[in-house]
């Protein structure tokens, strides 16, 4: 049977967090009454002339550093040609054979390979506006119609494509997450998808395994989720292969995917470059940019999530896993940099265990992110102190940490970890004599898992450790219970 390769690339566009469009001075707010954000040159009325905005230029530069890409001296605009009702010019402004920033690259995390993903460019450009097929849009003799909505016209993206270098629906989904980070951690982009902020187009084919030449590739348009995205590659890859296997063809082409039915549909034949008939924008200048509006923009940019990635792993021996759901946001972020520096580096590890777990899955089950959280880094750090000092246990962490939190979410007065510790008489059991005596009924309890470990079954140990926990109600200090346990069992 054949073996195949998948080969990937993404197309992504980023609506750049700016005020107002990229030519004119109209709002890009999201969620106004339709056309109520619509000037004279996003309407494309005769005689006006569309003016660069100059914060979209500096959300690419920032970018293209990111993401160690060269800053084209000089790029051009370009019309590119074609004709759809939301799109009042018959054209669109975008940039083709010199696009501000070339080459760069992504590095992602797949399970617990580190792969480099390259970018091939990423330009400035404008969108389109809006078709709207709502019922209650009637024409002029009450029959159905559509609608036009010009507000999102002339809103500001940069589209950022990649080489065909992912071979996998897991790469393509891990790439866009790492994507979708960067730019929101920059403020080059809020990425709000379900407002369409960031959208991806995949361009998938499949090879015979060991083939040099490219298959023939199908663009999936508009997915705005890491889900559809995931959904939309497997099932075109299963479609393609079928083809080819069947004895078919696989037709260039454009397609849409319908997460109902979880299957992609044909849209339209794929156009190449020259069906635009691209050429040089005559109303807009070159775009330069120097070195010193270059030194400018990198002087204002935060430190990186690689860069922190890279230094956690290093300085605290946090693993690739760790950092990355640290590095997931800049809040995040921002946790944990603040109660490192309350508790010291000596409990790094412990911070980042409470930050990426406790933390996380409750963030998650409010459904806020982390600049929400009602606990901040002061709350948590005199929790990593207790377990530290061995007050208590962290199961017992946990648990405090959930009242904490309910306390909080639920606006009442935040309780010191002290406090609950004492309310609840968590304190953790470290006497010896109490534990030996704890130890000694549960052995006398269990014979049958005492036997099972003196014949070799080491899980019988860990029987009885859970046995001794449930007897102290998780008070029990889990370190000195396996140490004691051994002695009297040897």
């Amino acid at each position: 049977m054949m073996q195949w390769e998948i080969v990937i690339g993404l197309e992504t566009h980023a609506q750049l967090q700016t005020q107002s469009k990229i030519f004119s001075g109209a709002s890009t707010r999201f969620g106004a009454g339709p056309n109520t954000q619509a000037c004279a040159v996003d309407l494309a009325l005769p005689g006006v002339l569309p003016v660069l905005n100059r914060q979209a230029v500096e959300h690419a530069i920032r970018f293209g550093l990111a993401v160690n890409a060269k800053i084209s001296p000089a790029s051009i605009f370009a019309r590119k040609n074609y004709f759809y009702p939301d799109l009042p010019k018959g054209y669109q402004i975008s940039q083709m054979d010199l696009p501000i920033v070339v080459g760069g690259h992504l590095e992602i995390l797949v399970g617990d390979q580190v792969k480099v993903v390259e970018l091939t460019r990423a330009h400035m450009e404008e969108d389109a506006g809006k078709s709207v097929h709502e019922e209650g849009f009637l024409g002029p003799h009450g029959e159905a119609s559509s609608g036009i909505d010009l507000n999102r016209a002339g809103t500001p993206l940069l589209e950022i494509v990649t080489e065909p270098v992912m071979r996998s629906a897991a790469e393509a989904v891990a790439y866009a997450k790492a994507l979708h980070t960067l730019v929101v951690w920059l403020g080059v982009c809020d990425g709000n998808m379900q407002e369409g902020s960031f959208r991806c187009d995949a361009n998938v084919s499949v090879r015979p395994v060991g083939q040099k030449e490219f298959g023939t590739r199908c663009e999936i348009k508009n997915l705005n989720s890491f889900r559809f995205l995931e959904e939309a590659i497997q099932y075109e890859v299963r479609r393609q292969i079928e083809l080819i296997e069947d004895g078919g063809t696989v037709i260039q082409e454009t397609r849409l995917y319908d997460p109902d039915r979880q299957e992609t549909r044909s849209m339209r034949s794929k156009e190449d470059a020259n069906d635009y008939r691209y050429f040089p924008d005559p109303d807009l200048l070159p775009v330069v940019v120097d070195d010193s509006w270059i030194a400018d923009v990198r002087s204002k940019m935060p430190a990186l999530p690689a860069q922190l990635r890279e230094q956690w792993q290093s300085e605290f021996g946090l693993s690739a896993y760790d950092t990355q759901l640290l590095t997931q946001d800049r809040d995040t972020a921002k946790v944990f940099e603040e109660l490192l520096a309350i508790v010291g580096k000596s409990l790094a590890k412990a911070a980042a265990n409470l930050i990426a777990g406790e933390f996380a899955s409750s963030l998650n089950r409010a459904g806020i992110t982390a600049a929400d959280a009602p606990l901040k880094a002061e709350h948590l750090a005199p929790l990593l102190a207790r377990v530290a000092d061995g007050t208590i246990s962290n199961k017992i962490a946990k648990d405090i940490f959930a009242i904490l939190w309910e306390e909080a979410i639920a606006g009442k007065a935040i309780s010191t970890v002290d406090q609950v510790i004492e309310a609840k008489g968590l304190k953790q059991i470290s006497d010896s004599g109490e534990l030996e005596a704890m130890i000694d009924q549960v052995l006398a309890a269990n014979e049958k898992s005492v036997e099972e470990f003196r014949s070799g079954k080491e899980k019988a140990f860990n029987a009885l450790v859970g046995q001794i926990m449930k007897a102290s109600q998780g008070k029990a200090n889990p370190g000195q219970v396996n140490e004691l346990l051994r002695k009297k069992l040897s």
